[in-house]
């Protein structure tokens, strides 16, 4: 089973929509911060698309997706990047998402090779959460002007380290790990192209890329 979990009127094509309200496209009404009304080991892939930050515990609700998902179901996360002015002064955002965040999400961490790197925390020990999610791929969306094509990778890279409103929001697709699963398998796993929210892929069209192609 694939899921949309706050979908809203925008239902991706195949999945069942969870939203906080009735609305065209929602199949299960329900407040994610009490729970997911699933059983266990019933999702094979999940998309949260520019949900996540609005909810009251971040760790409650990842343990819920942990929880209805099978090993190495996937999760797809579309976030805004916490290193931007607009995102900042929201009110309504309770949580935050960069490049650290999957250091967050597992007790084991594993650079995938054809992702974005997510550098090591400095300083403050990152306890280990209850759940196990292993990075396949994160990728960063650009905004205006940076997400001209006169920009290089490495001058974005130094760039979004020294100043803010450089990225505008942040993709993630993980693994959910139950088991035993080598390195190999996960490397493996990170090169497939997996389904992203249908917003990213009208704005690939716009822009003329491809997708995971990182900009």
């Amino acid at each position: 089973m694939r899921i949309d979990i706050g979908c809203g009127s925008g239902k991706e094509t195949g999945y069942l929509g969870i939203g906080r309200m009735p609305a065209p496209g929602v199949d299960l009404v329900c407040d994610i911060n009490e729970g997911i009304p699933l059983p266990d080991n019933s999702a094979e892939f999940v998309m949260a698309s520019r949900v996540l930050p609005y909810v009251d515990n971040l760790f409650a609700v990842m343990n819920e997706i942990y929880r209805i998902s099978t090993h190495k179901a996937v999760v797809c996360i579309l976030a805004p990047y916490a290193h931007s002015f607009p995102h900042i002064s929201n009110p309504l955002f309770k949580q935050k998402f960069d490049e650290y965040t999957p250091r967050y999400f597992t007790g084991e961490f594993y650079q995938p090779s054809c992702s974005t790197p997510s550098p090591p925390v400095p300083d403050y020990p990152v306890p280990v959460p209850p759940f196990d999610f292993r990075l396949l791929r994160m990728e960063l969306f650009y905004q205006y002007p940076f997400n001209d094509s006169l920009y290089e990778t490495e001058e974005l890279e130094i760039l979004k380290m020294l100043q803010s409103n450089v990225v505008h929001e942040i993709m993630y697709h993980f693994a959910v790990i139950k088991q035993e699963i080598s390195l190999e398998e996960l490397e493996a796993m990170s090169r497939y192209r997996y389904p992203e929210p249908r917003v990213l892929l009208e704005r690939r069209l716009r822009a003329g890329t491809r997708p995971n192609s990182g900009r």
